[in-house]
């Protein structure tokens, strides 16, 4: 697995539109094929931080969906309500490359 972790802060006087703005745009970005799993966080404290984390089969997918005009599409549109961005891209871990649960 990839995993692709993005933060940024939603602008204040953006916030309302940002929501309405944010529901089309993950509907969008999970259309295009690639994402294995999707989630979100915000800071319990109610701030106006976002935390991302996006999870890909490999590198491979990874680049064919950043890549997609769509989503190359929705990082412009996001630049009116978003500041403070940030991205990284994790690959495996050569000592733990398959996922670990507690009692198994």
């Amino acid at each position: 697995m990839v995993l692709y972790v993005g933060r940024y802060d939603i602008r204040p006087e953006k916030a309302g539109e940002y929501a309405e703005w944010a529901k089309s745009a993950i509907a969008r970005m999970l259309a295009i094929p690639g994402i294995v799993e999707f989630r979100g966080y915000r800071p319990a404290t109610g701030s106006y931080q976002v935390a991302l984390t996006y999870e890909f089969a490999d590198m491979k997918a990874w680049a064919a969906w950043n890549s997609n005009e769509d989503i190359q599409k929705l990082w412009d549109e996001a630049r009116q309500y978003i500041t403070n961005v940030s991205y990284e891209l994790w690959g495996p871990s050569p000592v733990v490359p398959e996922p670990i649960r507690p009692g198994q």
